[in-house]
């Protein structure tokens, strides 16, 4: 008599039968509990349709990995600034080229005409958001064309933006979020065509906030959302979209000194040992500034000072083509498909300044400066939305007023010990200075005065602190501090920033040098570039977009 073998997944398949099968491959079928989901019986929804994340507008792709952060080039300053350290980094995406002065352009004129600023209540927002144009000013040297052409007029348009503030370049970030993800909302039919133009052509009250549709959908566009409503979901129970729609992008935000580094010095195409291991000086091949290549050898790959009193090369020849700023996109990108990662202007990234970078602390997507933060909740128990009388203005130490939130926006407040209660990874709001050195992050609490506070003398990081206040007539009045006893520049207010300049010399330009500014202050010489993170896979085909 034959003898069979009982195949023991065909023996599972039948015994659960009418019922789920052990791998089962259906995705609408639950591997948790075998219910049917996404049924039109009723049941739990669930989008599982998901085609990973597309590419926003303006961005690049990069994957993340392994890297050496840090300088291990030249260092004539021997600074102690920057010791090599190995990180890893998340894929994420990162702006092609710098915030132009277009691009911004775009940004301004929507301020403008939504918060109107002959309108009392909105007269700080466009006003605290304009670049400062006078940064091209120089005692001994004559470029008014600059402050007064370089912002508008057409023949820079796509060159990159700089008096631009690292708040600012901030608040742009914010703003580009929201319009980016009402574009998304109205390609997917959650709202009508053309409906991101209504607010701009005065068409209905109050704006689009990515936050306040997330979380409070029927407050947006100043609670006339309902106008607005797409066709494709008006009869549908699916009226607004939600975080599990996969149809909200991530915000855009300014990169990490950690990502913009790694997207800078570009690795992916080279395996060789040195470069591996960190030493790969620019973000082109070679450690030369010009081109090797046959077909347009000698030419410069960046744009920068090459030298004292030369700014761009011999006219004709040798010529680097720009001797201030160059349009974007003038030089070859590296391999990640950047342009201008090193050269033309140096740009702002999200973190704070500090001369160490702590990979005891974390190797995994450094960075110093979170804050976290929460939603305010109102005494009615909904969150609470930033009304046209609700804007607050801070004012910064040089006296520039900027709008904290806009209209429409939700209100945030700090967390507080009822959120980091027991928990072993953060217990404060604010971690800017979370082991950096300073004495106030160490244990040793008795250095504290009665009141509280580090005393300056035993501060580490005692940078001056220049007061802004207003009189009773609301004049804002500045005092400058004179203190003898400050040591350094170095603050929870000092933010870093990367790249070479049109103004720098070929030292800067090796990704891993950095320098630090106050985030108040403007340059002709720094802009931003815009960064998102990615969700989901490392690195998978991505959707195609469909802009």
């Amino acid at each position: 008599m034959k003898k069979y073998l009982i195949n023991p997944y065909v023996l599972c398949l039948v015994a659960l039968a009418g019922f789920t099968s052990c791998s089962n491959s259906s995705k609408n079928t639950s591997r948790a509990t075998g219910w049917q989901i996404n049924s039109n019986e009723g049941g739990f929804q669930y989008n599982t349709n998901f085609k990973e994340q597309e590419t926003a507008p303006g961005l690049v792709f990069i994957e993340g990995g392994t890297f050496v952060r840090g300088k291990v080039q030249d260092d004539v300053m021997h600074d102690w600034n920057n010791t090599p350290t190995r990180q890893h980094v998340q894929s994420f995406y990162m702006d092609e080229t710098e915030v132009t002065n277009k691009m911004y352009m775009e940004y301004l004129d929507y301020l403008k005409s939504v918060y109107p600023p002959e309108d009392p209540a909105y007269a700080n927002i466009y006003k605290g958001a304009l670049p400062d144009t006078l940064v091209w000013r120089n005692r001994l040297g004559y470029n008014e064309v600059m402050t007064n052409n370089y912002l508008r007029h057409p023949a820079y348009a796509e060159y990159p933006v700089v008096g631009v503030n690292w708040v600012q370049a901030v608040q742009f970030s914010e703003w580009r979020t929201d319009r980016v993800n009402e574009l998304m909302l109205e390609r997917e039919g959650y709202l009508a065509k053309n409906s991101k133009y209504a607010v701009v052509n005065g068409e209905t009250q109050g704006t689009f906030s990515t936050e306040t549709y997330l979380n409070s959908p029927e407050n947006v566009y100043g609670g006339q959302i309902d106008s607005l409503q797409g066709q494709a979901k008006r009869d549908s129970t699916n009226v607004f979209a939600k975080r599990s729609s996969g149809i909200i992008m991530p915000s855009y935000r300014l990169p990490t000194e950690t990502e913009w580094e790694y997207a800078a010095a570009a690795l992916i195409s080279s395996r060789e040992y040195n470069n591996y291991r960190g030493r790969k000086k620019y973000p082109w091949e070679g450690e030369y500034t010009r081109s090797g290549k046959r077909r347009n050898r000698g030419d410069q790959l960046a744009n920068f000072k090459q030298g004292k009193g030369d700014y761009g090369g011999i006219a004709g020849w040798s010529d680097d083509g720009a001797d201030i700023t160059a349009q974007v996109k003038s030089y070859p990108p590296n391999d990640w498909g950047l342009y201008d990662m090193a050269g033309n202007v140096a740009e702002w990234v999200a973190d704070v300044y500090r001369p160490i970078v702590d990979d005891e602390a974390n190797d995994f997507n450094y960075y110093r400066g979170n804050v976290y933060m929460k939603t305010s909740i109102g005494e009615d128990g909904k969150v609470a939305i930033v009304g046209r009388d609700q804007i607050v203005y801070d004012t910064l130490s040089n006296g520039r007023i900027v709008a904290r939130d806009l209209p429409g926006e939700i209100a945030m407040v700090p967390v507080d010990g009822d959120d980091t209660f027991l928990r072993t990874n953060f217990n404060t709001s604010d971690n800017r200075n979370y082991r950096d050195g300073d004495k106030g992050s160490s244990r040793y609490y008795d250095m504290f005065s009665e009141e509280g506070e580090l005393e300056d003398s035993k501060r580490m990081y005692n940078a001056p602190e220049n007061v802004i206040q207003r009189d009773s007539l609301g004049n804002i009045i500045k005092q400058f501090d004179d203190s003898n006893t400050r040591t350094t520049m170095i603050s929870d207010e000092v933010r870093v920033y990367k790249g070479g300049s049109w103004r720098d010399r070929a030292y800067w330009l090796d990704p891993a040098q950095r320098r630090y500014l106050p985030q108040y202050m403007a340059t002709d010489y720094i802009g931003f570039r815009c960064a998102m993170s990615r969700v989901g896979s490392k690195a998978k085909k991505e959707k195609t977009p469909r802009h």
